[in-house]
C-alpha cells in the first residue's frame, strides 16, 4: 500500500500547491499587521520598510543557492529545510521583544520563501504541463488573499499581531510534515537530485545581460513585483488610516485585491487562447492604469482594489512565458533567472521607496505614486514588442 501511495504523482503536486498557499498567507498577511507592528515598536512608515529589505535579502540569497541545495540534498530535503526556516522566522516574528531581531528574522523568512518558490517552480516545470504552472501561481494567490482575511478576522477576535503570526506559523508547519513524509518514505518525485551544470553558464549570463529585451523584461518585472507588493503591503494602511475605512472592511478589501489576482491567473490561459499573450498584456496594463486612477481619485469605492489585482494577474507569468520566443534558446535559463532575481529586488525597493515618501508626505501619496509606475510598465511592454 505504501509503495502504491509513493508512486502517486498527485501527492507531490498537492504538497506543492499547499506550500504555495502557505507562503502566500505568510506574505499576504503582513499588510494588515503593519499598523500593529508599528505601534508595538513605535516605528514610522520609513522604518517599517527595513522588514521588506531584510525579507528580499533572503529571497535573493535563495535565488542563487536553491539549485546547489537541490543538487546536493534533493528537492524534498531542501524543501524540508526551507519550510523549517520559514516556520522558525514566523515564530521569531511572534516572540521577538526587539525590532532589530524581527528585522534579522526577515532574512530567514525571505530565505525560506525563496527556496520554496524556486524549488516548487522547478518541480512543477518538470511536469511539462503549462496548466499546472498557472494553477500553482493561482494557489499562491489563494494564500495571499487568505492572509489578509485571516489576519483581519483574528484581530477582530481580539488576538494581537503576535498571536496572528503564531497561527500563520502553524499553517506553514504543515508543509514541514508533508516534506518530512516525503523524505522518510523516499517519495521519488520529490527526492530526485538535480545535477546542476555550469557548462557555458557564465558565458550565457553575460550574453543575456547584453540582450536589450532581457534588460527591459527585467526592469518591467522589477516594477511589476514592486507594484504588486506595494498594494498588498500599503493598501490596508491607506484605507484605514487615510480614508477612515473601518478596519475590518479595509482588511477584507486587501483580500479582495488578492482575490482579483487569483481569479485573473485562473483566467489567464483562456484569455491568451482568445486574445494572444501580447494583447492580453496590453489590456491588462490599460486596466491597471484605469484602476489605479480610480483608487486615487475615488477614495470611497473599493472595486478598484480587486480590479488592480485582476489587471496584474497575467503580467508576471506571461513575461516569463514569452521569454523563450524573444531570446536565443541557449540563454533562456540565464535570462529567466536574471529577470526573476531582479523582480525580487522590486518587492523590496519599490514598497520601501513608497514608505519613505509616505513618511514625508503622508500615506495618501501612495495611490498617486502608483500611477507613474503603471505607465512605466505600459511603456516598457511596448518596448518589448
Amino acid at each position: 500500500m505504501a509503495s502504491h501511495i509513493k508512486n502517486q504523482a498527485w501527492i507531490g503536486i498537492a504538497l506543492s500547491f499547499y506550500a504555495f498557499i502557505a507562503i502566500g498567507i505568510a506574505e499576504g498577511g503582513l499588510g494588515v499587521l503593519i499598523p500593529s507592528i508599528q505601534a508595538t515598536y513605535n516605528l514610522s512608515a520609513a522604518t517599517i520598510t527595513l522588514l521588506f529589505i531584510s525579507q528580499v535579502t533572503g529571497y535573493v540569497i535563495a535565488a542563487f543557492s536553491s539549485s546547489l541545495l537541490s543538487s546536493r540534498f534533493g528537492l524534498a530535503r531542501m524543501l524540508l529545510l526551507a519550510s523549517t526556516t520559514l516556520t522558525l522566522a514566523l515564530i521569531i516574528y511572534a516572540l521577538s521583544p526587539y525590532w532589530l531581531v524581527m528585522v534579522a528574522a526577515g532574512t530567514l523568512l525571505g530565505l525560506g520563501i525563496g527556496i520554496i518558490d524556486a524549488g516548487i517552480n522547478t518541480y512543477i516545470a518538470q511536469q511539462d504541463n503549462a496548466d499546472l504552472m498557472g494553477i500553482l501561481h493561482a494557489f499562491y494567490g489563494v494564500g495571499a488573499l487568505l492572509g489578509p482575511g485571516v489576519a483581519t478576522t483574528l484581530l477582530a477576535l481580539n488576538l494581537n499581531w503576535r498571536q496572528v503570526y503564531l497561527v500563520i506559523a502553524l499553517v506553514v508547519s504543515i508543509t514541514i510534515l508533508g516534506m518530512l513524509w516525503a523524505v522518510v518514505n523516499n517519495y521519488k518525485p520529490l527526492n530526485k537530485k538535480s545535477s546542476a551544470s555550469n557548462t557555458n553558464g557564465r558565458q550565457n549570463l553575460t550574453v543575456a545581460l547584453k540582450t536589450p529585451k532581457v534588460l527591459i523584461a527585467g526592469l518591467l518585472l522589477f516594477v511589476y513585483v514592486g507594484v504588486e507588493a506595494s498594494i498588498g503591503n500599503w493598501a490596508f494602511s491607506v484605507q484605514s488610516k487615510v480614508r477612515n475605512t473601518p478596519v475590518t472592511v479595509a482588511g477584507y478589501s486587501v483580500s479582495a485585491y488578492w482575490f482579483g489576482l487569483t481569479i485573473g491567473r485562473l483566467l489567464t490561459g483562456r484569455a491568451v487562447k482568445y486574445l494572444g499573450a501580447t494583447r492580453t498584456l496590453d489590456l491588462s496594463l490599460i486596466l491597471l492604469v484605469i484602476s489605479v486612477v480610480a483608487w486615487w481619485l475615488l477614495p470611497q469605492q473599493l472595486i478598484s482594489l480587486p480590479l488592480m489585482g485582476l489587471s496584474l494577474a497575467a503580467i508576471f507569468p506571461m513575461i516569463i512565458w514569452l521569454m523563450p520566443s524573444r531570446v536565443s534558446p541557449q540563454i533562456v535559463p540565464a535570462a529567466i533567472g536574471f529577470i526573476t532575481s531582479v523582480a525580487s529586488l522590486g518587492a523590496a525597493g519599490i514598497p520601501t521607496a513608497l514608505g519613505w515618501f509616505a513618511a514625508r508626505f503622508g500615506l495618501g501619496i501612495i495611490p498617486v505614486l502608483l500611477l507613474p509606475l503603471a505607465i512605466v510598465m505600459l511603456i516598457l511592454h511596448r518596448l518589448l514588442r
